[in-house]
């Protein structure tokens, strides 16, 4: 099972125990202050005048940050950058941030180790823990260059929260350049903000002369208290991309796992229990049957006993599930698990560009919601259901055999008359309360809602299922006798062109009862409906007499409106630009139709466009292939990508590096370790030939894994 929470060693950013009173020693721990639910600490880094180990070589880096807690002797990988290729003195685009709930304190101890990576094909940044002292274990693909380290606290308190460290050998002694760490505040307006980083080196590809500017925050809206209480386990990723004008703009990625994966699951499974319990009682409740439907209701009630039992058995398992809130794709076969969707995330990106207003954009990640437990050798949800269908129509269920279609409408009716039931009552209620304090505005209002609610009751009845499913019942009674067998008004075309059954009767009835009368079933409803009539005239009456004791209070003004104030609500929109939204929403609907029709295969653009559409309207964002790992990450990096392009101004030359440095490592890959213990997308050559090009992922970061 891989619900359970992933060990120290595995997991990318995990969380450290949280020090214990009577395992820190003398240790004083000083907590970082900062607001509420942002994370505890962000910055970016920046290394000048690398040496190379020789002097052709053009060094393509990165740098390693880990943790060391002062209650612990081990030192903990976090994160890394990504690989800046060619230059002597790189600027990483990928910052460090950890989140709220991680156990980092002024006294941590962050250590940054730069290496010069050969071969980015066998690159792969694992974490784990290592003796405090130890160097770092040989890397395939990547040499030592230097490391330096420093406490939280030092950071904190130093001047404008920045440090240049000096690079060290693995023995102390040489220096082999500078590493410079800032501490990053998104949403907070800096002092004299710019950062003046100029490089012509070729693998940079163009001057950057940054300046940090800092508009509204959307702190305040970030910090929604449900959504907080639901999401746990963040993963939070820092980065910083040029704009078209040569200014900074930050991304903060966020992917988060929900308690809801398990809750709602649960509450669901639970309903499903009391339904069938309910449906069992009314079987039960229907009385004396003859030998053959009292032979079909017991095989419904064993069936529906042993759903309950296997509800019952799963729910039990799931309550007994703690830690991790998701399902690993590696799980997805697991019967105890089926309900559970698999690898469900919310993946967030938070930008805060210059002279635009902070953004959010969520997008939920989940795996196909298939019955991956069940297996797919006998077909598929469609398929299956297509034999059920059959198979009621060849058993002795034939005789109460309705469509999908009708059964789907059978659902309808019982749901209108549900809740139109006490909605009824409850309008009788306030009828009866208007009239006792002689309200004649309420008195209608009431009568209203009351006549509406009981007209739309005795349509749900006498619809035409309902009069079948009496007269079905009926003929199921011992010496019931139906002179039309029971058929549905609108099945008439889809039952087959033979002659009707002859009327079923029971042999082995007792005494007939009378024939059903359907004429009576119509009286009962004309009855209701003179006593409606009787309720409205009373009414009438009620209000015919208090007004003549009102007498007549100056004329009725009723109609009498001004024109004007209707025009001006017609003709003079709220927002101008709400005709633009339209006008582009229609083109964009007319360009998902002309994809959707063109022939055309992998046709990504339709992806594309219906995401778009979807987050102009505000709507809820899935995305998700077989285990909303591989081929979802692909496609989530690139809609942040884009979105930073097309409304953020990201500069052109740096769009493949954002998307590698998020797909390389951003929160995407991380989800990819927490599923399969392995940072790497399960892709092969072969597969990645027939991908779209932005549908590849970065050198060094797919091969081989198990899944």
């Amino acid at each position: 099972m891989e619900i359970k929470e992933e060990g120290a060693s595995e997991e990318g950013q995990h969380f450290l125990p949280t020090p214990q009173a009577n395992d820190t020693g003398d240790f004083q721990l000083t907590s970082i202050q900062k607001p509420p639910n942002e994370p505890q600490l962000e910055f970016i880094l920046a290394c000048k005048d690398l040496v190379a180990p020789a002097r052709d070589r053009k060094l393509n880096t990165l740098v390693q940050v880990s943790v060391i807690h002062p209650a612990e002797q081990g030192l903990t990988r976090y994160s890394s950058t990504e690989i800046v290729e060619g230059t002597r003195d790189p600027l990483f685009l990928t910052g460090v941030t950890f989140p709220s709930e991680y156990p980092i304190y002024e006294e941590s101890k962050i250590k940054l180790t730069v290496y010069d990576v050969k071969d980015k094909s066998h690159d792969t940044v694992r974490t784990s823990v290592l003796p405090e002292q130890k160097d770092p274990l040989p890397e395939i693909g990547r040499s030592f260059l230097g490391y330096a380290s420093f406490k939280v606290g030092e950071l904190l308190k130093s001047k404008e929260q920045l440090l240049a460290l000096s690079l060290r050998t693995s023995d102390g002694g040489k220096v082999v350049g500078t590493i410079e760490v800032s501490v990053v505040k998104m949403g907070e307006i800096e002092d004299g903000g710019a950062d003046h980083i100029t490089t012509d080196v070729q693998g940079q590809k163009c001057a950057l002369v940054c300046e940090c500017t800092a508009p509204e925050s959307v702190s305040g809206k970030e910090n929604l208290p449900f959504l907080n209480a639901v999401l746990k386990n963040p993963v939070c990723k820092l980065y910083r991309f040029p704009t078209s004008d040569n200014k900074w703009m930050r991304i903060r990625e966020q992917m988060s796992e929900s308690i809801l994966s398990f809750h709602i699951p649960k509450e669901l499974i639970s309903l499903h229990i009391k339904e069938d319990l309910c449906r069992n009682q009314e079987l039960k409740e229907l009385g004396e049957l003859s030998p053959h439907w009292d032979n079909l209701r017991k095989n419904v009630l064993t069936h529906c006993d042993q759903m309950v039992n296997m509800y019952q058995d799963i729910l039990t398992e799931l309550s007994k599930e703690t830690g991790s809130s998701f399902k690993s794709s590696s799980s997805k076969g697991e019967k105890t698990l089926e309900f559970v969707p698999i690898n469900l995330h919310l993946q967030r990106m938070h930008v805060h560009s210059p002279h635009l207003k902070d953004a959010l954009y969520d997008v939920i990640t989940v795996g196909a919601p298939a019955a991956h437990f069940q297996g797919f050798k006998n077909g598929g949800l469609r398929k299956l259901l297509h034999r059920f269908e059959t198979e009621r129509r060849n058993t002795g269920y034939q005789f109460i055999y309705y469509s999908p279609e009708n059964t789907a409408k059978a659902k309808e009716v019982l749901s209108n008359i549900n809740q139109l039931q006490p909605l009824i009552a409850t309008h009788a209620d306030l009828l009866l309360n208007s009239a006792s304090q002689h309200s004649p505005d309420s008195l209608k209002n009431s009568l209203k809602m009351l006549s509406e609610k009981t007209e739309l009751f005795v349509h749900a009845f006498k619809d035409q299922l309902v009069r079948s499913a009496l007269l079905a019942l009926y003929t199921a009674r011992p010496g019931g006798v139906l002179k039309k067998p029971p058929s549905p008004k609108d099945s008439t075309e889809e039952s087959c062109p033979q002659d009707p059954p002859p009327p079923m009767r029971r042999q082995d009835s007792i005494p007939h009862h009378s024939d059903y009368d359907e004429e009576e079933w119509d009286r009962v409803w004309a009855n209701v409906g003179k006593s409606l009539n009787c309720v409205i005239a009373m009414v009438d009456k009620l209000i015919e007499r208090d007004s003549g004791s009102d007498g007549s209070n100056g004329g009725s003004n009723d109609g009498e409106k001004d024109p004007s104030v209707a025009d001006s609500v017609i003709t003079h929109p709220r927002d101008i630009s709400h005709f633009q939204e339209q006008n582009d929403l229609k083109g964009l609907l007319e360009s998902l139709h002309q994809n959707i029709q063109a022939k055309k295969r992998k046709n990504v653009e339709i992806m594309w466009l219906a995401a778009t559409i979807c987050r102009k309207l505000n709507g809820i964002r899935f995305t998700c292939c077989k285990s909303a790992k591989d081929r979802t990450s692909m496609s989530v990096t690139l809609e942040q990508c884009s979105i930073l392009r097309d409304e953020h101004q990201l500069h052109k030359d740096f769009f493949i590096r954002a998307l590698d440095c998020m797909r390389r490592e951003g929160c995407r890959i991380e989800n990819v370790l927490k599923n399969v213990k392995c940072r790497k997308y399960a892709f092969n050559m072969l597969q990645l030939m027939a991908f779209p090009k932005y549908y590849r992922p970065p050198e060094g970061t797919y091969g081989k894994a198990d899944t």
